[in-house]
């Protein structure tokens, strides 16, 4: 049945990935990818994603909004901010991040290079 509204549920999902701490899941929203990004406390991009992609800082860039929770990050030209629940954000590749205090945080990705590669082992 051709609609003019469609609606997907990450629930649905068949990329699910699940590093440390972390659940990343993708839709195809008509020809966007889209990512749900919840990480719990004690996530830190360092200790968590950093094996798993072998690099020093994190590489994606990231386009999005936070659903709920906190998150702190640290570019590597010494800048640094926290995001939280309402705020939309560019955060560039270049980046630290982790979570602050005990609620999970929940993001909404849009830029579909960053959902279709985010914590893919190398």
């Amino acid at each position: 049945m051709p609609s003019g509204i469609n609606k997907i549920d990450f629930s649905s999902s068949d990329d699910i990935r699940k590093p440390d701490k972390k659940v990343v899941e993708t839709v195809i929203v008509g020809v966007t990818k889209v990512a749900r990004l919840t990480v719990q406390p004690g996530w830190v991009w360092k200790e968590c994603i950093a094996p798993v992609v072998g690099t020093d800082s994190c590489q994606a860039n990231h386009v999005g909004t936070v659903v709920s929770g906190r998150l702190g990050i640290k570019h590597n030209d010494g800048s640094e901010m926290e995001i939280s629940a309402g705020d939309a954000y560019v955060c560039e590749p270049g980046h630290d991040a982790w979570v602050i205090g005990d609620e999970p945080c929940v993001m909404l990705e849009f830029d579909a290079s960053a959902a279709a590669s985010y914590a893919k082992e190398e």
